[in-house]
């Protein structure tokens, strides 16, 4: 039975540890390729697809922010830069397979890229190309996360799907805590209440007041994200 997309378009946010082996840092052609993977039967389908790209294999910001002279601001600086060399490697990764992409940086930098506007966006999506949201916002003091919010919001997704370690969000680490419970399904509310920990507490709110659904699941998975895009039970939803 062929799949059917319960979702006309989603904004995939990937951490930048996708782009690597497990504990390494930089690009590994193998990881991404495996990403791909996963991307690629769900633009098969006809979703539209939106790729928000961390930079934590690059540059950690949070490390950078310990040591005496580097400045908060040259630190998420460091850390768009990280992000935009990461959605060039997936960009020209999703090319070689016949799927078409554009690379879009919040910050302007015309002989890499182009820069990114709404406007913009939405005319590439039109073009049924994948969309590379790169640079985060633009502006230090914000996450990658809530850069994917903001990108869902702005373009109207109908679901915002992050891909994380592990298959959902959890009472507590699941990587310490053995008997930690996932949860299916949660309100936007007790995500901020308990502060879980899944998304930072600005992109929550906006996907709140934006009526955006958050999925969060595990990308490593096979075929996890595809069922998520086919409406099946997986990891958890937040709504």
């Amino acid at each position: 039975m062929t799949a059917k997309p319960v979702y006309n378009q989603i904004l995939l946010k990937v951490s930048g540890e996708s782009m690597c082996l497990s504990e390494s840092f930089g690009v590994d052609s193998q990881a991404v390729e495996e990403l791909v993977d996963e991307i690629a039967p769900v633009v098969e389908l006809g979703v539209g697809v939106t790729l928000v790209i961390g930079g934590g294999n690059m540059v950690r910001g949070r490390q950078l922010r310990e040591a005496p002279n580097i400045r908060r601001t040259t630190a998420d600086q460091m850390g768009m830069l990280g992000t935009v060399i990461n959605a060039l490697a997936l960009g020209d990764s999703l090319n070689g397979r016949g799927l078409h992409t554009r690379v879009l940086s919040a910050v302007a930098m015309p002989t890499v890229c182009q820069t990114y506007t709404i406007r913009e966006a939405r005319k590439q999506l039109g073009k049924g190309r994948i969309v590379i949201s790169a640079a985060g916002t633009g502006n230090p003091f914000f996450t990658t996360d809530t850069c994917a919010s903001l990108r869902a919001s702005e373009l109207g997704v109908d679901a915002l799907i992050k891909a994380t370690k592990v298959d959902g969000v959890f009472d507590s680490d699941p990587m310490l805590n053995p008997q930690a419970k996932r949860y299916d399904k949660l309100t936007y509310a007790k995500i901020l209440e308990d502060r879980l920990g899944v998304m930072d507490l600005s992109a929550i709110s906006m996907c709140m007041e934006n009526d955006i659904k958050i999925i969060v699941l595990q990308i490593s998975r096979p075929g996890n994200l595809l069922d998520a895009v086919c409406g099946r039970e997986v990891g958890t939803i937040i709504a």
